[in-house]
């Protein structure tokens, strides 16, 4: 069944940091949406509706429909500010999406076979290397996500952004800048085993510094 996400929105007339702080205080936050060849329009949208949609990471790479009285728009969800010490969000910035026209935007990136990769059991240690990488695509082919199957990935092997599997229609803006660019997406790396001799020296080293500072304190 395919994730939808709704924000009823309101415009708003007045604008600055007074009117943003009366509408937080009211329990709304304050955003603008942009583009699609039309001018921005400044909305207020619900804080806990907006707190409800953000709990899915679905919700920051999905077409979201912003419904503003009678008007459905399609938008995808730009830029987010929040509070630095409370779950308060400050604003948010939405970009209006044509159906025909391409858009970038960054997709989270799914890793599975962790829990049954033969290397992984033998102790090797899964570095995710990337998060979420940015697709250029039509809306139509937007992904939820990419995932990635590390099962038969080796000690020592990665998967890079040309290995990843993308829905058809869909680019790696990355690969488009060049070979260079073929970054490391996951990697297992082997588990690192401290040597005798490593063990011997520090405990070595700790014991002389107690040693010090055993001596330095009688004299």
């Amino acid at each position: 069944m395919a994730i939808s996400f709704e924000l009823n929105a309101e415009p708003r007339s007045d604008m600055g940091k007074g009117a943003s702080r009366r509408l937080r205080r009211a329990g709304k936050v304050p955003a603008i949406l942009y583009g699609g060849d039309k001018d921005p329009e400044a909305l207020t949208l619900s804080h806990n509706e907006v707190l409800r949609n953000l709990e899915h990471e679905a919700f920051y790479s999905h077409i979201l429909t912003v419904k503003s009285g009678a008007k459905e728009v399609q938008a995808i969800l730009r830029d987010l500010q929040r509070h630095p010490s409370k779950t308060i969000i400050m604003h948010m910035d939405l970009q209006r999406v044509i159906a025909t026209e391409k858009l970038w935007t960054n997709v989270p990136i799914h890793i599975i076979g962790e829990d049954v990769a033969p290397s992984v059991k033998a102790g090797g240690l899964v570095s995710h290397d990337l998060t979420e990488v940015e697709v250029e695509c039509y809306p139509k082919d937007l992904p939820e996500y990419i995932e990635v199957d590390i099962s038969a990935l080796e000690v020592g092997e990665s998967i890079h952004l040309s290995g990843l599997k993308v829905p058809a229609g869909v680019t790696l803006t990355e690969l488009e800048r060049g070979e260079d660019h073929d970054i490391s997406v996951v990697t297992i790396h082997a588990k690192r085993v401290v040597s005798e001799e490593e063990e011997t020296a520090a405990g070595g080293g700790e014991a002389g510094e107690a040693a010090t500072g055993a001596g330095e304190g009688e004299s």
